[in-house]
């Protein structure tokens, strides 16, 4: 008898515990997948920044560069861009169906053929939801100028 009162007491315990744990929001999945295509690309690590971004995303930079992902890719894996560190503030979901536009600013270190591109930047990013999953499809960086 006391087996079995240990044993409903275990399966009452774990049950609630597996029902207490809720699913991520799709602000949330979004903001997840912008902060591991960030720590991916410090660590120089491509797989979330491929995983995530649709084949046919395309890119404005900064300094007004339109790239594509492959493109984005090359300049990572050739080290003619480096991100040393990024500090993500203020992150915005907004949905629009099976479309989300974020928003965010960012603290970054890092270097781009040599240059010194660090500072803060506002980005805004375009995700639609393909075939079941989220895909940047497009990106674009402003830097933020100090007053």
């Amino acid at each position: 008898m006391k087996k079995l009162i240990i044993a409903i007491a275990l399966m009452t315990l774990f049950g609630s515990l597996a029902y207490g744990q809720k699913k991520m929001t799709v602000e949330q999945t979004l903001m997840k997948m912008e902060q591991e295509m960030t720590d991916g690309v410090i660590k120089g690590e491509l797989s979330a920044y491929d995983k995530y971004a649709a084949d046919s995303a395309v890119f404005t930079d900064p300094g007004g560069m339109l790239t594509n992902k492959a493109q984005s890719m090359a300049m990572f894996k050739a080290g003619d861009l480096k991100i040393e560190s990024s500090k993500i503030d203020g992150m915005k979901v907004q949905m629009f169906g099976n479309t989300a536009v974020v928003t965010f600013t960012s603290m970054d270190k890092g270097m781009y053929k040599g240059k010194d591109i660090s500072g803060q930047y506002r980005w805004t990013d375009v995700f639609v939801k393909m075939g079941g999953k989220w895909k940047l499809v497009a990106g674009q960086g402003t830097p933020i100028m100090q007053q």
